[in-house]
């Protein structure tokens, strides 16, 4: 966030600054999703709803519809289900690296976060949450694939045997679906398909292109349907019912997206080939959401200060591995490619004579 403030700074001056630091599409939300908030505007009254969702959401989102909970984006279902799922203390796994705010809202919460260093490994497999359960017990773990920021998708079988070794060990299960129908090798697999008993998180921020309408959605075991309902009641009332009615739309705009995830397919396909020409070397493959997670040792030991200097000399905005793994994120880039294709183009010329 440092970087975006700085980068917003520079374009107030007239910098010409292309971000590649932001993780949210550039394209804004599908013609008929606007359309549908429009109608509701004019219509009149926008209030509070039932706090799990209205129902035409639900219905729209999943069948049964009684196990879906509409959120204020996937930031609140995270808040949600630590809430209630865990006690304060409880240990509870992440993998490092990954999206920084996993941890900062256990902690805020008072879970004890354990870090699990994927050590060159593109994702979190059975046998690392094993050791980490064997070291002290865990009660819960979150994993992401298509994962925020190495873009990693963890391989169906793998999937599969993560779970059941996770229900084994008596270890909840919070998997992170939010970049789904973002990947670009293999079909999309959720860890229901292994688990009725997960919690699954999703939003129509990254696909559905609805960053600021804070929309998301989570999908419960029967027994935390209720404690969720109640919490949500204190804590939120309701997800705005404006972009409730919007969201219904969404799943009817799939030809808009396909066009809009075409891009980031050929924006990765151009990453692919012109990172490692300069000198980024990846530290997983991009197989799904829009981002390049890339160890940049060879170029620097500070990925912040690089950030920094990438930022005000070449005028392109990426961002510092640090917050996404605390031990060695030091050595690491996030680049985001859902930009504009011209966009990406220049960004990477504009490296490239910088580091000449």
């Amino acid at each position: 966030m440092d970087i975006l403030a700085e980068a917003n700074r520079l374009k107030a001056l007239g910098t010409p600054v292309v971000s590649m630091a932001v993780g949210q599409p550039s394209d804004p939300a599908p013609d008929r999703v606007r359309e549908a908030a429009a109608a509701a505007l004019k219509a009149g009254r926008i209030g509070y709803t039932d706090a799990l969702g209205l129902a035409d959401l639900l219905k729209a989102i999943s069948v049964p519809a009684a196990r879906i909970a509409v959120t204020t984006g996937s930031s609140a279902a995270f808040n949600l289900a630590f809430l209630a799922m865990f006690d304060a203390g409880d240990r509870v796994a992440i993998a490092a690296p990954g999206y920084p705010a996993y941890r900062n809202i256990m902690g805020a919460l008072g879970l004890d976060v354990v870090e699990i260093e994927l050590d060159g490994d593109a994702y979190l497999h059975a046998e690392h949450l094993r050791q980490a359960h064997a070291e002290k017990p865990l009660k819960g773990v979150l994993f992401a694939s298509p994962a925020n920021p190495t873009g990693a998708v963890v391989p169906a079988g793998d999937l599969k045997t993560l779970v059941e070794t996770a229900r084994e060990l008596g270890i909840a299960v919070i998997s992170d679906e939010i970049y789904h129908r973002l990947a670009y090798g293999a079909p999309d697999v959720t860890a229901l398909a292994f688990d009725e008993d997960v919690a699954v998180i999703n939003s129509f921020s990254k696909y559905y292109c609805m960053t600021g309408w804070r929309i998301g959605w989570m999908v419960l075991p029967e027994r935390l349907v209720r404690p969720v309902e109640r919490i949500a009641q204190s804590l939120y009332i309701s997800a705005p019912e404006l972009s409730q009615v919007a969201a219904i739309e969404a799943f009817n705009a799939t030809d808009e997206l396909e066009t809009v995830k075409a891009r980031y397919a050929w924006n990765r396909e151009l990453l692919a080939q012109r990172l490692p020409e300069l000198g980024f070397s990846f530290a997983a493959p991009m197989d799904g959401a829009f981002y390049a997670f890339c160890d940049v040792s060879r170029l620097t030991n500070d990925s912040m200060e690089f950030a920094r200097r990438m930022l005000a000399e070449a005028h392109v905005a990426a961002t510092p591995g640090r917050d996404f793994d605390t031990l060695a994120g030091h050595r690491y880039m996030r680049f985001s490619y859902a930009g504009s294709h011209d966009d990406m183009v220049e960004a990477m010329n504009r490296i490239e004579r910088w580091l000449r």
